[in-house]
């Protein structure tokens, strides 16, 4: 049977609204779709809270990284001879 969405679109890969983005289970078009972030469909609750999760986390690990990273690369001050002088390293991913 041919995909509901397939008209729409041109590529190979399937429409975001034809499988759950966390457990691919296909989405029939008779079934609850739980949306998250506008394009990201889910075939449950419980799949579309994991992926809150799980972004959630990364959200948490990369502002601790990045508070990280600048801490290191924030310009410090010292004093030579009477004069201020800023040193500081940038490091970028």
């Amino acid at each position: 049977m041919a995909s509901y969405y397939s008209g729409y679109l041109s590529c190979e890969e399937p429409h975001f609204l034809e499988s759950c983005s966390l457990c691919r289970k296909h989405l029939g078009l008779n079934s609850d779709i739980f949306m998250y972030r506008g394009d990201k469909a889910f075939c449950s609750k419980e799949c579309r809270e994991e992926q809150i999760e799980s972004d959630e986390a990364k959200e948490r690990k990369w502002k601790k990284s990045s508070r990280s990273l600048r801490k290191n690369s924030a310009e410090t001050k010292e004093s030579v001879a009477g004069n201020t002088v800023r040193t500081g390293t940038l490091v970028v991913a």
